[in-house]
């Protein structure tokens, strides 16, 4: 096991390296930078001169060859100096450290809300197909599928005010600081978020499960005399696991990054907020370290993905 996790270690030292090239290959060959929109929004007295721009340039280091401010940028970043914010001049560290635990909260409550509903019903669809159980499992599938989350979180919003009186906290509060207020402010996006997910994870299990029964080692533990709650859980969830935490993890990928629309209509001050933000600005920096902490979020998810197939099944780390 010790050898397996150390080659895939190996593995995901160049996917990183990857990644810090088309980060930085792309925020150069996308046109506009912030000196570019202050350039391109002033007018007379407020437009800058050339010598003004290059001074600008000299000093966000633009002007050196690409090489240079690659390597310095790695080295920034290694050292733990993720830059400052274009506009507002905040350290990225701490813009990423202020909204990254919320974020985080948020996800990982949706994912546990998505396998406490999803999985329970994907599994009962697949032992009972055609039934009662599992037409209406598939029906309201297809309905959370189609519902749109900032949709059903407006909707969520809406009936807590109205019928409630619930306000939720429209700055950010820890859980170690105030545990009521702060999932007051988290509760509402991981239920909406967890909720549309639910559907996507109750198919794949559904899916994983049917395809379980029928092998040849559950018709060979069932005709032994195997209870069958015990096929269930022995043979046939386990074996089932492996497409719905591969769904799991790049889902919980995205949640880090973050439901714009959700966050918005929550008033959530999350990770994908701050990104749309800056992609408005261009803030370029704040760009640049936000997309790259999403590649390395993911990179990781999938390393732990693995590792999780393995423990699953050990004949994967095996081959």
């Amino acid at each position: 096991m010790q050898r397996y996790i150390l080659r895939r270690l190996m593995l995901s030292i160049p996917t990183i390296f990857g990644v810090t090239v088309l980060i930085f290959i792309a925020m150069r060959v996308i046109p506009g930078d912030p000196l570019a929109m202050i350039q391109s929004e002033g007018t007379g007295s407020h437009m800058l001169s050339e010598e003004q721009l290059q001074a600008a340039r000299a000093s966000l280091g633009l002007d050196k060859p690409y090489p240079q401010q690659y390597l310095e940028w790695i080295g920034a970043i290694l050292r733990g100096d993720l830059g400052q914010s274009f506009w507002r001049g905040d350290s990225v560290r701490e813009i990423i450290m202020r909204r990254l635990p919320i974020t985080a909260e948020i996800a990982a409550m949706a994912i546990v809300v998505a396998w406490i509903i999803g999985v329970p019903v994907g599994v009962l669809g697949a032992i009972r197909p055609n039934s009662w159980v599992d037409i209406t499992s598939r029906l309201g599938v297809i309905v959370f599928l189609a519902i749109p989350s900032f949709w059903l979180g407006l909707l969520l919003i809406m009936t807590s005010v109205l019928w409630f009186n619930w306000r939720p906290s429209l700055s950010i509060v820890y859980l170690t600081d105030d545990p009521v207020a702060n999932l007051q402010m988290t509760v509402g996006p991981a239920l909406v978020m967890g909720i549309g997910l639910a559907a996507v994870i109750a198919r794949v299990a559904r899916a994983a499960t049917l395809e379980v029964l029928n092998e040849d080692y559950v018709r060979t533990a069932r005709a032994k005399g195997t209870s069958e709650r015990s096929v269930l859980l022995v043979h046939v969830l386990r074996n089932a696991l492996l497409p719905i935490v591969t769904v799991s993890g790049l889902a919980f990928g995205g949640l880090l990054g973050g439901s714009v629309a959700v966050e918005r209509a929550f008033g959530v001050p999350g990770l994908g907020q701050a990104l749309v933000l800056a992609l408005t600005e261009r803030d370029w920096m704040l760009i640049q370290n936000l997309v790259l902490l999403y590649g390395l979020i993911f990179t990781a998810l999938n390393l732990l993905v693995d590792l999780s197939y393995a423990w699953i099944d050990p004949r994967i780390r095996y081959g």
